[in-house]
């Protein structure tokens, strides 16, 4: 286990112990002891254990030292294993309804019996919770908030674990024999935000094996459908994925098709009727008339399967295919053939797209290849889970020219906020590891510096004028209204030395929405300040959203797509950045961490100056 999965078992540790109302001082010996193994470099923590002084680290005692090595040794501990076992999974999820803790969950259970969501809402309808000493009629009020937002949320999955899914799946798929030709498609395929399901297109000259092997796969929970054109598989987190089976000369027009989105396909299917032609899941032939037959609504679009279709309509797929049929090499010949130039995934979602690629080659949009850093980073100063010179050793693993340091101020007091003198001293420790050459990325020297409620600076103009960037972000005050919050957030990047507005609307995908805030106005402000509006690549985040990108970039503003990472592998996350920069059709010189070292290096001068 490396030391953040060693973090994070003695965190649930932790939170287990808080649950079952055990002492609080063993509860925070783990808790702390979390934040202690984050602060170790990987190699240091492998050093201690090697020579069993582990012991030797202030905040861990002999009892934590164990469970540390045994985890880092085995990847496994059976003190938390029982400890699960111990204690209600109904409890745990609980903790998953915003303004819920241990302490309270533990409450709720004592008092009122409640042991899973649905007795928590239950009791939430009936008053019984808002009864309870320290809970009340508006914490009862955020709580039921909170279960109906996460069984909305419910059938939706981030983009970012989606594809960590369905990329093993493609590998798998592509490495079989007889397969000719395999893809995602769907809205993983688009990069939009969230996924509903995954969708996969096969094309293979043996399917049984590749129905075989997809419905056995590690992780599979149950086998919804199986048959020899389409199968169906469900995973433990509730997400499905669906295989579809297809001829290879109808590949292309089934990846394209349940690629979507449902508008895109409306669109592209009025194209084609315009030119005489009939364009479907099954290819693209001259069109002889109206025919309905075997319609069904698959992923958003409507499709034609196999299994629907009466014998009239097969007879009749199997002439086309043999006489009228249009052949098409890959998607780039398919959209040739209506006239239009390609429109890459990210694009087809039915808003102009298809209109632009008619007039012309479509912009060439940023790839992930053109990022040379980011700005938007922590580090264990502030609550980052890895310290500074493994953050900067992860970004030269990238080959990243440059990373920048953004730890929270302190008013972020929940997020360990750095002082002005923490912050400077920080400065300092960063100008020393860029002299000592130790690693081939340089680092810039800034801060996430918190937007107070009244649009003041969490640090004064003296402090920020010694930082190389400054970003600033709201963490606090989401009620606000519209107008005070908009006010605010202006008042914050007219201040001179601010370089860039994170996370505008403060959303956590799938948790939490966003406060309210005029994004017009904002874009306004901030073109005419010269500030750049980041583009937080948080799978969790992705703000400012991309459907407000495209119109924003062509009166001139301008981006960085930040990771806002909390430890090495955040950085990995500018991937879903990239999808939203492509879909609000972001081109590389619209994106500030695409210049060169040299370049971004003037561009903060000129705005400290």
């Amino acid at each position: 286990m490396t030391k953040n999965e060693i973090a994070d078992a003695l965190t649930e540790i932790g939170t287990l112990l808080d649950l079952k109302g055990e002492n609080p001082f063993k509860v925070r010996a783990y808790q702390s002891g979390a934040r202690v193994l984050e602060a170790l470099e990987e190699t240091e923590l492998a050093r201690l254990i090697a020579a069993d002084e582990l012991e030797s680290v202030k905040g861990i005692g002999e009892a934590l030292a164990q469970k540390i090595g045994e985890l880092h040794a085995t990847g496994k501990l059976e003190f938390l294993e029982k400890l699960r076992a111990s204690v209600a999974p109904g409890l745990v999820e609980m903790l998953q309804v915003p303004g819920l803790g241990p302490k309270k969950i533990k409450a709720l259970h004592d008092k009122l019996g409640i042991a899973d969501l649905g007795a928590l809402a239950a009791a939430c309808r009936d008053g019984r919770v808002a009864a309870l000493e320290g809970f009340g009629e508006k914490t009862q009020e955020k709580i039921l908030a909170g279960i109906a937002n996460r069984e909305a949320y419910g059938k939706r999955h981030l983009w970012w674990e989606a594809w960590e899914v369905a990329q093993p799946i493609v590998a798998g798929l592509r490495a079989l024999p007889g397969v000719t030709h395999a893809e995602a498609a769907g809205s993983l395929r688009r990069g939009l935000e969230t996924v509903g399901d995954l969708d996969f297109i096969v094309a293979a000259r043996d399917v049984v094996p590749v129905v075989d092997w997809f419905t056995t796969q590690p992780g599979v929970k149950e086998v919804t459908a199986k048959g020899e054109t389409k199968a169906s598989v469900r995973f433990a987190s509730g997400l499905q994925a669906d295989l579809r089976l297809v001829p290879a000369e109808q590949f292309v027009f089934a990846l394209h098709h349940f690629t979507g989105s449902k508008d895109h396909n409306v669109q592209m299917r009025q194209r084609a009727l315009a030119r005489g032609l009939r364009l479907s899941e099954w290819g693209l032939a001259a069109d002889d008339g109206p025919d309905d037959g075997g319609k069904t609504v698959e992923g958003g679009a409507v499709s034609v399967t196999a299994a629907a279709r009466p014998a009239t309509v097969k007879a009749k797929v199997a002439q086309t295919a043999a006489q009228d049929r249009v052949m098409v090499r890959n998607e780039e010949d398919l959209f040739r053939k209506l006239g239009l130039h390609f429109v890459p995934p990210e694009l087809r979602e039915g808003i102009g797209e298809i209109e632009t690629a008619e007039q012309g080659e479509l912009p060439r949009l940023v790839e992930a290849g053109d990022l040379r850093g980011a700005f938007h980073n922590h580090t264990t100063a502030s609550d980052g889970r890895n310290t500074l010179a493994e953050m900067v050793a992860a970004a030269e693993a990238l080959g990243w020219e440059y990373l920048g340091i953004a730890d929270h101020s302190k008013a972020s007091f929940q997020a360990n906020g750095l002082s002005e003198e923490r912050l400077l001293a920080q400065v300092k420790e960063i100008q020393e590891l860029n002299a000592s050459q130790r690693f081939k990325t340089h680092v810039f020297a800034g801060t996430e510096c918190d937007i107070l409620a009244d649009g003041r600076l969490d640090f004064p103009a003296d402090v920020l004028a010694q930082l190389d960037y400054t970003v600033v972000s709201v963490h606090n005050a989401f009620a606000q209204d519209e107008a005070k919050m908009t006010a605010r957030v202006i008042k914050a990047i007219e201040q001179p030395h601010v370089t860039m507005l994170g996370h505008l609307t403060g959303r956590l995908l799938l948790r939490r929405e966003g406060y309210k805030v005029d994004a017009a106005k904002v874009i306004d402000a901030a073109i005419a300040n010269g500030v750049i509006i980041e583009l937080n690549a948080s799978p969790w985040r992705l703000d400012m959203d991309w459907r407000l990108w495209r119109k924003a970039a062509e009166k001139g503003l301008l981006t960085s797509i930040n990771p806002d990472a909390h430890e090495t592998a955040g950085l990995e996350h500018v991937r879903a950045g990239i999808n939203a920069a492509r879909k609000g059709w972001l081109r590389k010189e619209q994106v500030l961490n695409t210049r060169p070292k040299a370049q971004v290096a003037k561009y903060f001068a000129a705005k400290r100056g």
